[in-house]
């Protein structure tokens, strides 16, 4: 398989992305490493102004949308929140119009800050998946272009937050990453081999939305019935086959972690960094926390992808 990126690609990206999204910071917390035995370091993620990881991406999707297709008429998406919130921040910004479906349920604050960035919000189905399909139908029907939530323009820009990542912090045993569709551990991967680094890559999944976690260990796409876990920027039922294939290639393994587990990684980062956690955000960290046994001594990375929870949960 061809990487999905050069690191003069991603090089030449950094400063289209950097317009938008300033670097974030990396902090190593001493009361983490009181906690795990474990030098760990924070890729502070949600520090961008939507909160959340993804808004790289959206920069990088706009941007060559707009080259590309100069009169496109809008984008119709589907989202359980950061990457509806990437979309419509940058499609504001391009002046192309964002339509996102999501499923009935999903978190209030993230649909409202959604539409406060512009973005027509329509509700559909039960979970991701099923507004992923009425996406899809939307698109075929009028004149708006599909975005998917796994492309490759994501992927690059995303991977910004690696190159930040591994640029500043030497030696870094293993890394940490959350697995929603696939786009930031995808990045990290690609710049870990760009740069020719021999840290280890550690997807995440939730307990309760592990399709990935199967798929990785069956060797082919494994879809599960339901992902019923709060951690939204996780409960994807269908892994993307593209995103597979460079997880499979490039990581050492998934680890699982329950929802129980990731609500007290939320409460240690708050009482150790004072930042907010969404659930998917401290995946990483309870990961981390399970396997600290064998990370003792060593210094690790998790990636805090966002924070954007509703107050009530």
């Amino acid at each position: 398989m061809q990487p999905m990126f050069t690191l003069a690609e991603l090089e030449n990206l950094i400063p289209l992305v950097r317009a938008s999204v300033p670097p974030t910071p990396q902090y190593a917390w001493p009361l983490l490493k009181a906690l795990t035995g474990v030098e760990v370091v924070v890729k502070h993620e949600n520090h961008t102004p939507i909160g959340a990881f993804k808004m790289r991406g959206g920069v990088v999707y706009f941007d060559r949308l707009k080259r590309e297709r100069s009169q496109v008429k809008g984008i119709v998406t589907a989202t359980r929140g950061n990457h509806g919130q990437s979309l419509a921040f940058s499609g504001a910004r391009a002046g192309v119009g964002v339509t996102i479906v999501v499923p009935h349920g999903n978190t209030k604050e993230k649909n409202a800050a959604m539409q406060s960035f512009g973005a027509k919000l329509i509700e559909h189905g039960r979970d991701f998946d099923e507004a992923k399909e009425a996406a899809i139908r939307i698109a075929r029907d009028s004149e708006l272009e599909y975005a998917p939530s796994f492309h490759r323009d994501f992927v690059i820009g995303v991977a910004t937050y690696a190159h930040e990542l591994f640029s500043a912090i030497n030696d870094l045993d293993t890394v940490y990453v959350p697995i929603g569709l696939g786009s930031g551990i995808c990045g990290v991967i690609g710049t870990r081999d760009a740069l020719g680094l021999r840290t280890k890559i550690v997807g995440v999944v939730s307990k309760a939305a592990n399709a990935y976690l199967r798929s990785f260990d069956a060797g082919q796409i494994i879809p599960t019935n339901s992902a019923l876990t709060f951690a939204d920027g996780m409960a994807v039922r269908v892994p993307d086959a593209t995103a597979l294939e460079v997880i499979q290639k490039g990581a050492e393994r998934i680890v699982e972690v329950t929802d129980d587990e990731i609500a007290e990684a939320m409460r240690a980062i708050y009482s150790a960094t004072h930042n907010c956690a969404e659930g998917a955000g401290a995946a990483a960290l309870a990961a981390l926390i399970k396997e600290r046994a064998r990370l003792e001594g060593r210094r690790a990375a998790v990636i805090l992808t966002g924070q954007n929870i509703d107050r009530a949960e």
